[in-house]
């Protein structure tokens, strides 16, 4: 039997505990690259919140959320901020949260309920033409018309979880509204969203000539920071300003906690695998001791015995990887999959890097792992060894 042989073979001669080892550092593997994909997906859809073409800066009232519902701006302040220097464009839009819990359907492609908590859509009102500043480049179908007061457009997240299409019809607010195109922006948050026109939702939700914030496009040459500081020095303690860059770092700064207690918890689960392993090998050599003696007996020398049982040690966690990162694909895709509304705001990344610092990880416990009973297994002396029972 080849020396490679030897080393694929011998783990597995008491599967029980190796069973237990695997299963140990599968845990901390499974967490490492769930995780990974899960943030790696968020980061993603995090920068395209800087696409080319969007507005850079969301201008509010001082005080309120930048994310928050309702009209609190008059809706003249969006052509007030175009004779601010280095102002390209500007739109002004409304937030709103749907309370209908009722889909009507006009298609054998729909499907009542379907979402269950409806309730909770935003909506958002804005001007046809300024569709491109809060990231809808293309869309599937047609934008609705600034005059209609009966369509809407939706985001492709929202669009598969309520099983809707073009075509298809949507009670908002109590009233039945047609849904002439999707769009997909690449931002979880708005690809969530529902769009209609300004002037209908400011009817629906009785704030006429208000709006929630306004989106400001810069000219190119201009710096982002600098017509944000001119903004809010052109109407103090009025107006606040956030760009798409600080969004994006406050989100990353989320997302990295995120990584860091995922690094917590796999940590602490390979550190109870890193044990299993030890234990495991250890074991492995008590119970061959005679044969490690009868090897050394016939010629082996002591690196050779050290490189079987590490060999032995990182074959078993190696496996712990690959079953590892089988189980974490899997399993978020079978999670995305069977929840929609989750699946539809996150898309899963399969960077490299993610399974690659899985693999270290994995290698690193296997040499950490068997060290310490390689070498106990190299020292042995042939003459004990062999009288070993």
């Amino acid at each position: 039997m080849s020396f490679l042989s030897l080393v694929v073979k011998n783990p597995f001669r008491n599967k029980t505990r190796s069973a237990l080892a695997i299963v140990g550092i599968s845990i901390g593997i499974i967490v490492i690259v769930a995780l990974g994909m899960v943030t790696g997906g968020l980061e993603n859809s995090t920068q395209s919140t800087l696409k080319a073409g969007a507005a850079e800066i969301t201008v509010i009232q001082t005080g309120s959320s930048s994310f928050g519902s309702g009209g609190s701006l008059n809706e003249s302040l969006a052509a007030s901020l175009l004779n601010i220097s280095g102002v390209k464009d500007t739109a002004g839009i409304l937030r709103a949260t749907n309370t209908s819990t009722t889909v009507a359907t006009t298609t054998s492609n729909s499907s009542s309920g379907g979402f269950g908590a409806e309730g909770g859509v935003s909506v958002t009102g804005i001007d046809t033409n300024k569709l491109s500043l809060i990231g809808v480049d293309t869309i599937n179908g047609t934008a609705f018309t600034n005059t209609s007061t009966n369509q809407v457009i939706m985001g492709t997240t929202i669009a598969q979880s309520l099983n809707k299409t073009v075509g298809d019809t949507i009670d908002l607010y109590g009233k039945n509204f047609t849904i002439t195109g999707t769009y997909e922006t690449g931002n979880f948050i708005t690809d969530a969203g529902i769009m209609m026109p300004l002037s209908t939702l400011q009817n629906l939700t009785s704030n006429q000539n208000k709006i929630s914030d306004v989106l400001v496009k810069v000219n190119d040459n201009a710096n982002v920071t600098t017509v944000s500081q001119s903004i809010e020095n052109a109407y103090p303690n009025q107006l606040s300003t956030t760009t798409a860059a600080d969004e994006a770092n406050r989100i990353n700064q989320g997302l990295s906690f995120i990584n860091t207690a995922s690094w917590a918890i796999s940590l602490l689960a390979i550190f109870i695998g890193a044990v299993g392993v030890i234990n495991t090998m250890i074991m492995s050599v008590y119970e061959r001791t005679r044969e490690i003696g009868v090897l050394k007996a016939v010629g082996w020398r002591d690196r050779r015995i050290l490189g079987m049982i590490l060999g032995e040690s990182i074959v078993l966690t190696l496996l712990a990887f690959v079953i590892g990162t089988i189980v974490a694909v899997v399993g978020v895709e079978l999670i995305l999959t069977l929840s929609p509304s989750v699946g539809g705001i996150i898309k899963p990344s399969f960077a490299y890097d993610i399974f690659l610092r899985a693999f270290v990880v994995a290698f690193l416990v296997g040499v950490i792992g068997g060290l310490y009973p390689a070498y106990r297994a190299s020292r042995l002396s042939p003459t004990e060894a062999l009288r070993y029972e």
